[in-house]
Protein backbone atom coordinates (compact mmCIF):
# COMPACT_ATOMS: atom_id res chain seq x y z
CA UNK A 1 0.00 0.00 0.00
CA UNK A 2 1.03 3.19 -0.86
CA UNK A 3 1.88 6.09 1.19
CA UNK A 4 -1.28 8.35 -0.40
CA UNK A 5 -3.42 5.20 0.21
CA UNK A 6 -2.76 5.38 4.39
CA UNK A 7 -3.43 9.00 4.28
CA UNK A 8 -6.57 8.68 2.47
CA UNK A 9 -7.40 6.02 4.63
CA UNK A 10 -6.89 7.51 7.78
CA UNK A 11 -8.59 10.47 6.61
CA UNK A 12 -11.93 8.66 5.73
CA UNK A 13 -11.84 7.18 9.36
CA UNK A 14 -11.51 10.18 11.01
CA UNK A 15 -14.30 11.62 8.68
CA UNK A 16 -16.75 8.30 9.62
CA UNK A 17 -16.32 8.89 13.34
CA UNK A 18 -16.91 12.96 13.16
CA UNK A 19 -19.52 12.44 11.27
CA UNK A 20 -21.33 9.42 12.35
CA UNK A 21 -20.88 10.94 16.28
CA UNK A 22 -23.68 13.40 15.50
CA UNK A 23 -25.68 10.87 13.20
CA UNK A 24 -24.29 12.08 9.91
CA UNK A 25 -22.84 9.66 6.68
CA UNK A 26 -20.22 12.23 6.10
CA UNK A 27 -20.62 12.07 2.45
CA UNK A 28 -18.71 15.95 1.97
CA UNK A 29 -16.04 14.60 4.12
CA UNK A 30 -15.39 12.11 2.02
CA UNK A 31 -15.22 14.25 -1.40
CA UNK A 32 -13.04 16.59 0.30
CA UNK A 33 -10.70 14.24 1.54
CA UNK A 34 -10.78 12.17 -1.89
CA UNK A 35 -10.22 15.70 -3.98
CA UNK A 36 -7.51 16.45 -1.74
CA UNK A 37 -5.53 12.95 -2.11
CA UNK A 38 -6.28 13.14 -6.02
CA UNK A 39 -9.21 10.40 -6.72
CA UNK A 40 -10.23 10.73 -9.97
CA UNK A 41 -13.43 12.55 -10.26
CA UNK A 42 -15.67 10.15 -12.25
CA UNK A 43 -14.72 7.47 -8.84
CA UNK A 44 -15.96 9.91 -6.40
CA UNK A 45 -19.73 10.43 -6.64
CA UNK A 46 -20.24 6.43 -6.44
CA UNK A 47 -17.55 5.91 -3.73
CA UNK A 48 -18.80 9.06 -1.66
CA UNK A 49 -22.50 7.47 -1.66
CA UNK A 50 -21.13 3.73 -1.02
CA UNK A 51 -19.22 4.98 2.29
CA UNK A 52 -22.14 7.33 3.12
CA UNK A 53 -24.60 4.26 3.19
CA UNK A 54 -22.58 2.23 5.10
CA UNK A 55 -21.50 4.96 8.31
CA UNK A 56 -25.39 5.97 7.33
CA UNK A 57 -26.66 2.63 8.16
CA UNK A 58 -24.67 1.99 11.43
CA UNK A 59 -25.84 5.38 12.75
CA UNK A 60 -28.55 5.10 12.07
CA UNK A 61 -28.34 1.23 14.33
CA UNK A 62 -26.84 2.71 17.02
CA UNK A 63 -28.64 5.69 18.17
CA UNK A 64 -32.18 3.53 17.43
CA UNK A 65 -31.51 1.52 19.65
CA UNK A 66 -30.08 4.05 21.92
CA UNK A 67 -33.51 4.90 22.03
CA UNK A 68 -32.89 8.39 19.88
CA UNK A 69 -35.33 8.08 17.34
CA UNK A 70 -38.54 9.53 16.30
CA UNK A 71 -40.87 7.88 13.77
CA UNK A 72 -43.28 10.85 13.97
CA UNK A 73 -40.31 12.78 12.74
CA UNK A 74 -38.63 11.02 10.15
CA UNK A 75 -41.29 9.47 8.41
CA UNK A 76 -43.13 12.52 6.99
CA UNK A 77 -39.80 14.28 6.09
CA UNK A 78 -38.43 10.71 4.54
CA UNK A 79 -41.03 10.39 2.39
CA UNK A 80 -41.09 13.22 0.56
CA UNK A 81 -37.38 13.91 0.09
CA UNK A 82 -36.55 10.61 -1.54
CA UNK A 83 -38.46 11.60 -4.93
CA UNK A 84 -37.63 15.34 -4.64
CA UNK A 85 -33.95 14.25 -4.82
CA UNK A 86 -34.52 12.63 -7.86
CA UNK A 87 -35.67 15.97 -9.20
CA UNK A 88 -33.24 17.86 -7.60
CA UNK A 89 -30.50 15.54 -9.62
CA UNK A 90 -32.03 16.53 -12.82
CA UNK A 91 -31.55 20.02 -12.34
CA UNK A 92 -28.76 22.42 -12.98
CA UNK A 93 -27.91 25.50 -11.42
CA UNK A 94 -25.45 27.61 -11.22
CA UNK A 95 -23.42 26.76 -8.78
CA UNK A 96 -20.92 29.76 -8.76
CA UNK A 97 -23.75 31.17 -7.16
CA UNK A 98 -25.73 28.63 -5.34
CA UNK A 99 -22.72 27.04 -3.59
CA UNK A 100 -21.57 30.57 -1.37
CA UNK A 101 -24.63 30.62 -0.23
CA UNK A 102 -25.45 27.08 0.82
CA UNK A 103 -22.13 27.70 2.56
CA UNK A 104 -22.94 30.43 4.39
CA UNK A 105 -26.11 29.02 5.45
CA UNK A 106 -24.56 26.52 6.93
CA UNK A 107 -21.27 28.38 8.48
CA UNK A 108 -24.32 30.26 10.18
CA UNK A 109 -26.56 27.01 11.46
CA UNK A 110 -22.84 26.69 12.56
CA UNK A 111 -22.65 29.23 14.98
CA UNK A 112 -26.38 28.59 16.22
CA UNK A 113 -25.79 24.99 17.28
CA UNK A 114 -22.25 25.73 18.81
CA UNK A 115 -23.51 29.15 20.87
CA UNK A 116 -26.89 26.92 21.98
CA UNK A 117 -24.56 23.88 22.87
CA UNK A 118 -24.63 24.85 26.92
CA UNK A 119 -28.42 24.99 27.21
CA UNK A 120 -28.88 21.74 24.92
CA UNK A 121 -30.83 19.20 26.83
CA UNK A 122 -32.46 22.18 28.87
CA UNK A 123 -34.82 24.30 26.65
CA UNK A 124 -38.79 23.16 26.29
CA UNK A 125 -39.24 21.33 23.04
CA UNK A 126 -41.92 22.55 20.56
CA UNK A 127 -44.73 19.73 18.55
CA UNK A 128 -44.30 20.42 14.84
CA UNK A 129 -47.04 18.91 12.70
CA UNK A 130 -46.80 16.05 9.76
CA UNK A 131 -47.98 19.22 7.66
CA UNK A 132 -44.97 20.99 8.29
CA UNK A 133 -42.36 18.28 7.85
CA UNK A 134 -43.63 16.64 4.81
CA UNK A 135 -43.36 19.84 2.93
CA UNK A 136 -39.68 20.53 4.62
CA UNK A 137 -38.52 16.80 3.51
CA UNK A 138 -39.24 17.63 -0.04
CA UNK A 139 -37.43 21.33 0.08
CA UNK A 140 -34.61 19.13 1.75
CA UNK A 141 -34.78 16.38 -0.60
CA UNK A 142 -34.65 18.65 -3.48
CA UNK A 143 -31.70 20.48 -1.81
CA UNK A 144 -29.98 17.34 -1.09
CA UNK A 145 -29.88 16.78 -5.33
CA UNK A 146 -29.26 19.69 -6.30
CA UNK A 147 -25.98 19.94 -4.12
CA UNK A 148 -24.75 16.49 -3.48
CA UNK A 149 -24.67 17.24 0.06
CA UNK A 150 -26.24 15.07 2.54
CA UNK A 151 -29.97 16.27 3.48
CA UNK A 152 -29.00 15.48 6.90
CA UNK A 153 -26.72 18.42 7.00
CA UNK A 154 -29.84 20.25 6.41
CA UNK A 155 -31.72 18.69 8.97
CA UNK A 156 -30.09 18.49 11.89
CA UNK A 157 -29.80 22.45 12.45
CA UNK A 158 -33.22 22.91 11.77
CA UNK A 159 -34.90 20.54 14.03
CA UNK A 160 -32.69 21.86 16.63
CA UNK A 161 -33.10 25.40 15.99
CA UNK A 162 -36.79 24.98 16.11
CA UNK A 163 -36.49 22.69 19.23
CA UNK A 164 -38.94 20.15 17.77
CA UNK A 165 -36.30 17.13 18.98
CA UNK A 166 -33.44 16.51 22.02
CA UNK A 167 -30.31 17.02 20.18
CA UNK A 168 -29.74 13.00 20.62
CA UNK A 169 -32.94 11.89 18.88
CA UNK A 170 -31.90 14.93 15.93
CA UNK A 171 -28.91 12.72 15.38
CA UNK A 172 -31.00 9.27 15.05
CA UNK A 173 -33.59 11.36 12.76
CA UNK A 174 -30.91 12.65 10.57
CA UNK A 175 -28.88 9.36 10.57
CA UNK A 176 -31.86 7.37 8.92
CA UNK A 177 -32.61 10.08 6.47
CA UNK A 178 -29.54 10.39 5.35
CA UNK A 179 -29.33 6.49 4.70
CA UNK A 180 -32.82 6.48 2.61
CA UNK A 181 -31.85 9.67 0.81
CA UNK A 182 -28.29 7.48 0.06
CA UNK A 183 -29.86 4.36 -0.93
CA UNK A 184 -31.92 6.65 -3.55
CA UNK A 185 -28.83 8.30 -4.81
CA UNK A 186 -26.50 5.49 -4.88
CA UNK A 187 -29.63 3.49 -7.04
CA UNK A 188 -29.67 6.33 -9.40
CA UNK A 189 -26.13 6.57 -9.94
CA UNK A 190 -26.41 2.45 -10.50
CA UNK A 191 -28.23 3.34 -13.76
CA UNK A 192 -25.69 6.03 -15.32
CA UNK A 193 -22.02 5.17 -16.25
CA UNK A 194 -20.10 5.25 -13.02
CA UNK A 195 -16.65 4.20 -12.05
CA UNK A 196 -15.84 2.56 -8.96
CA UNK A 197 -12.02 2.67 -6.96
CA UNK A 198 -10.12 -0.22 -6.63
CA UNK A 199 -9.14 0.76 -2.91
CA UNK A 200 -12.98 1.11 -2.00
CA UNK A 201 -13.41 -2.13 -0.62
CA UNK A 202 -10.07 -1.02 2.11
CA UNK A 203 -12.13 2.38 2.42
CA UNK A 204 -15.26 0.80 3.19
CA UNK A 205 -13.85 -1.78 6.21
CA UNK A 206 -11.92 1.65 7.52
CA UNK A 207 -15.22 3.54 7.68
CA UNK A 208 -17.19 0.86 9.36
CA UNK A 209 -14.80 0.70 12.16
CA UNK A 210 -14.78 4.96 12.28
CA UNK A 211 -18.54 5.23 11.84
CA UNK A 212 -19.20 2.44 14.55
CA UNK A 213 -17.07 3.94 17.14
CA UNK A 214 -18.28 7.63 16.69
CA UNK A 215 -21.88 6.57 16.42
CA UNK A 216 -21.49 4.36 19.78
CA UNK A 217 -19.72 7.70 21.60
CA UNK A 218 -22.72 9.77 20.26
CA UNK A 219 -25.87 7.62 21.03
CA UNK A 220 -24.30 6.23 24.48
CA UNK A 221 -21.42 8.57 25.98
CA UNK A 222 -21.45 11.97 24.52
CA UNK A 223 -24.01 14.86 26.62
CA UNK A 224 -25.95 17.00 24.17
CA UNK A 225 -24.09 20.18 24.87
CA UNK A 226 -20.63 17.89 23.55
CA UNK A 227 -22.87 16.28 20.29
CA UNK A 228 -24.45 19.80 18.96
CA UNK A 229 -20.42 21.16 19.41
CA UNK A 230 -19.10 18.57 17.01
CA UNK A 231 -22.07 19.09 14.58
CA UNK A 232 -21.27 22.84 14.45
CA UNK A 233 -18.03 21.41 13.56
CA UNK A 234 -19.63 19.36 10.88
CA UNK A 235 -21.34 22.33 9.77
CA UNK A 236 -18.36 24.42 9.59
CA UNK A 237 -16.11 22.23 7.58
CA UNK A 238 -18.85 21.85 5.43
CA UNK A 239 -19.94 25.73 4.65
CA UNK A 240 -16.42 26.10 3.98
CA UNK A 241 -16.13 23.65 1.69
CA UNK A 242 -19.44 24.99 0.00
CA UNK A 243 -17.43 28.31 -0.37
CA UNK A 244 -13.80 27.18 -0.70
CA UNK A 245 -14.21 24.23 -3.44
Amino acid sequence: MHAIDIVTSAALFLAALLYSSVGHGGASGYLAVMALTGIAPAEMRFAALTLNVVVAAIATFRFYRAGSFSHALFWPVALTSIPMAFVGGAIVLPMHLFKPLLGIVLLYAGWRSFSTAPAAGSVALRPVKWTVLAPLGAVLGLLSGLTGVGGGIFLSPILIFFRWAPTKTVSGVAAAFILVNSIAGLAGQLTTKYAIPSSLPVWIAVVVVGGYIGATLGSKRLGNPMIQRLLALVLVIAGFKMLFT
